[in-house]
């Protein structure tokens, strides 16, 4: 159910665009880049690297912190961390990793352990949006870094996080608003006017079944058009639900793929199919199917579920590419594995690959790039018949799990490193 939609916000709705995901070439605008999906618009970039890597164009660092990547735009890199005992959005200059400026915008982020914060900052021209690990969502100006409304997802909306982590989700811009998941029992998830931070609508969140515990989960919100309904569909913390784009309204939700500790990788989307996955050992994967329902809404069924020992992704995320899914399978462990996404079969998911512990993944110009969380840095071959590793090395300075995601957009590759940014030229 949802409350809060006004005729005001409905008139605005018919503004939107299809899809909120514009941005240029040489731009990584938001979490996952472009597109939400992993996948980089580079062309033209290195088939190969030394065994020290790609050159090194730059390392930044006095980030503090944190496990937050970057999002790229006109010349300017965002990225969050912590750095004396409180929570930053910083920005950076592109040619060289200089501070352009920092705001605070909350106190540090524990985590359960991992201190700092874990958010992709979303960039929408002259703005930008955050949101720190215990809560706090920002508005900031690109330019300067000045605060232009912020809000609380525990005290505006009783925000709850479905374990201890810290809240994750790299918020979403789609048109006029700005979409997140606070994961309040009313509040489950909002949509906010991203001008002013007023509510358009909140969406109370209701999943049937006894997996997972209540709460937003550690992934973030995609845009479906399944069923030919526009929807945002989020991964909380009782597993997948689809909520109607245009007023909040509930459509379906998903239970089974739910576990108790981490709900985490971003869902994939593909015409009427929603592609899920998790980790811990009552995770799995799953291929939901969605077909028009009575009065506008929508049904779901599932294709199939796949248990944890035959697919799992823990945190890495995964690629879609045509009728296949690639990424890094079972729970700390980052075995690439391929997956005929249609029919449910998994070509191969048993060896190790170059790197121990789970793998992020991204790809751009035909190949995957796997960063383990041992710090190893991969380029690879990945195709239905098998993986093959064309390159690898250690990135420097790895004192703790090595986990945010590979950014490759530009002609470079972003590797952040808790308090270090490197920035690799991989131009071919």
């Amino acid at each position: 159910m949802s409350r809060r939609c006004t005729l005001v916000s409905l008139c605005a709705w018919a503004l939107l665009s299809a899809y909120a995901y514009a941005s240029g070439p040489d731009e990584w605008i938001q979490w996952r880049g472009p597109n939400r999906d992993g996948i980089s618009t580079d062309t033209g970039l290195m088939k190969s690297w030394s065994e020290e890597g790609p050159p090194l164009k730059w390392k930044a660092t006095g980030l503090g912190d944190g496990f937050s990547g970057v999002s790229v735009s006109h010349g300017k890199i965002f990225t969050m961390g912590d750095r004396d005992k409180s929570e930053y959005v910083i920005c950076l200059n592109e040619a060289d990793g200089k501070e352009v400026w920092s705001t605070k915008i909350g106190g540090p982020t524990d985590g359960g352990g991992y201190h700092g914060p874990r958010c992709v900052p979303a960039i929408d021209g002259d703005r930008i949006y955050a949101l720190g690990g215990n809560g706090e969502l920002a508005c900031l100006a690109t330019a300067d870094g000045k605060e232009i409304w912020t809000k609380d997802f525990k005290k505006d909306f009783k925000g709850k996080m479905m374990s201890g982590w810290g809240f994750s989700e790299s918020p979403l811009v789609d048109g006029d608003w700005l979409v997140c998941t606070p994961g309040g029992k009313e509040d489950g998830m909002v949509a906010l006017d991203k001008k002013t931070g007023a509510v358009v609508w909140t969406s109370k969140i209701e999943i049937p079944g006894n997996k997972g515990q209540d709460g937003a989960g550690y992934a973030s919100i995609v845009i479906s058009h399944g069923a030919g309904v526009k929807q945002y569909v989020q991964l909380m913390g009782r597993g997948v639900v689809g909520v109607r784009a245009k007023d909040g309204k509930q459509l379906w939700s998903y239970n089974k793929i739910a576990n108790g500790t981490a709900n985490i990788p971003t869902v994939l989307v593909k015409d009427n199919y929603v592609f899920t996955s998790t980790g811990y050992g009552d995770g799995g994967s799953a291929l939901l199917k969605l077909s028009p329902g009575e009065n506008g809404g929508v049904e779901m069924h599932e294709e199939y579920y796949l248990g944890a020992k035959d697919l799992q992704n823990h945190h890495g995320g995964m690629v879609m590419l045509g009728d296949y899914i690639y990424g890094g399978h079972g729970h700390s462990n980052g075995f690439p594995f391929c997956l005929e996404w249609k029919t449910g079969k998994v070509l191969y998911n048993h060896d190790r690959g170059p790197g121990r512990e789970s793998a992020a993944v991204a790809y751009a110009d035909g190949l995957f790039y796997f960063r383990y969380q041992d710090g190893t840095m991969a380029l690879m071959e990945l195709d239905p018949k098998g993986f093959k590793v064309i390159s690898k090395f250690k990135i420097p300075d790895v004192q703790k799990p090595s986990w945010p995601h590979p950014v490759i957009i530009g002609g470079h590759m972003y590797l952040r490193e808790q308090d270090a940014l490197y920035c690799y030229d991989v131009k071919g």
